[in-house]
């Protein structure tokens, strides 16, 4: 059985509709710090402060700066007796607000002089000054950084309230390097991604590996065309329903929405460039839903040069930015290299005919 496009390609908007259609943010999880990196902030529990009181930052002598004023090595102020010695990490003795330098104080005998003069605060990490108290850690609805961790585990905590949706990726053969690239780019997303690859590219071979008992979405690489080997959109028909197939989106012409019980499902072509303006204009919606996520970042810039469009078609340019403009490098079709130089993304809606050159334009970054 040959697959064919229907006579006239869906609208983008109506075929992300159809798939997020009864789409609801997941249940939130537990996570180790070790393994919340990247996913959705489902919580902020709030810290308590850090440090809890005041710490020496540096080596050296803790005194009152107010018992200091007018020392220096040219009018020594005598003490009565050593002050006290602190490390980096040690508490500073009360009635103590600074910590000065080893060569601050001299100590000759029962002789003790300050030669410098001292500021509150100074060698000093003030109590909350870290992290203060009833911060939250990290914003919910955005991904989990490297500093929000950081932030976590000094402040004690061992896990993280997130929201990390399921991705399993089935790979038709011929199309391994396009799957680990979707895979990648997943998995620096936050996604729990799993990939298994079909032993053939029959409808039988492709429908024997969707199995959805433990992903909360399903998105298979090639086999999405209309050639007479092109069968994952008929495996899909078997194992669910098909939304849309042929959809008015360049690149990504031949991606497919479909719903496979619960389970969203997108047929994405094996082609890298296609594949990606799939994963952009449709999975990524997808798994912001059920990780709640908030929207994400543009970043608004004058435009370079003008970007023609086709009405009809949803078409999606990439873009570098230069001299604080967006510069368009590749619209309709991608090669590699523009795909590895992009900086950005811009999606044309198909009711568009394009962009005239300094019209300001919302881009959103291709690495967040």
């Amino acid at each position: 059985m040959t697959q064919r496009l229907p006579p006239s390609l869906t609208s983008l908007d109506v075929a992300l509709a159809a798939l997020l259609r009864g789409v609801d943010p997941l249940a939130p999880v537990e996570l180790p710090l070790t393994e919340a990196a990247g996913c959705i902030a489902a919580g902020t529990p709030l810290l308590r402060a850090y440090p809890s009181h005041d710490l020496a930052a540096t080596d050296g002598w803790a005194l009152c700066a107010n018992d200091l004023v007018g020392a220096s090595a040219y009018s020594p102020l005598p003490l009565l007796a050593a002050p006290t010695w602190v490390e980096a990490g040690d508490a500073v003795p009360g009635g103590c607000d600074c910590v000065l330098d080893a060569d601050a104080v001299e100590v000759s005998g029962p002789l003790v002089q300050v030669l410098a003069e001292g500021v509150p605060g100074q060698g000093v990490r003030r109590a909350g000054s870290d992290i203060p108290d009833r911060a939250p850690a990290g914003r919910q609805g955005h991904s989990v950084s490297a500093a929000d961790l950081l932030v976590a585990g000094v402040a004690g905590l061992a896990k993280l309230s997130v929201r990390r949706p399921r991705l399993r990726i089935v790979n038709v053969p011929g199309a391994t390097a396009t799957a680990h690239m979707i895979a990648g780019i997943a998995r620096a997303a936050g996604l729990d991604v799993t990939t298994f690859e079909a032993d053939a590219r029959d409808q039988a071979s492709i429908a024997a590996v969707l199995d959805t008992s433990s992903c909360d979405v399903m998105v298979t690489i090639g086999g999405s065309g209309v050639g007479r080997r092109d069968a994952a959109i008929m495996a899909l028909a078997q194992r669910g329903d098909v939304l849309a197939h042929g959809l008015a989106l360049q690149p990504g012409r031949t991606a497919a929405v479909a719903r496979l019980g619960k389970v969203p499902a997108v047929a994405l072509p094996g082609s890298p460039d296609h594949a990606l303006v799939g994963w952009l204009a449709l999975v990524l919606p997808l798994v912001d839903r059920l990780a709640a996520r908030q929207p994400r970042r543009q970043v608004t810039l004058p435009l370079a040069q003008k970007i023609a469009s086709s009405v009809g078609i949803a078409e999606i340019a990439l873009l570098v930015e230069e001299h604080k403009t967006w510069m368009p490098i590749a619209v309709g079709e991608w090669p590699l290299q523009a795909i590895a130089r992009a900086d950005a993304w811009l999606l044309i809606p198909g009711s568009h005919e394009g962009f005239a050159a300094g019209v300001p334009i919302d881009a959103y970054l291709i690495r967040e």
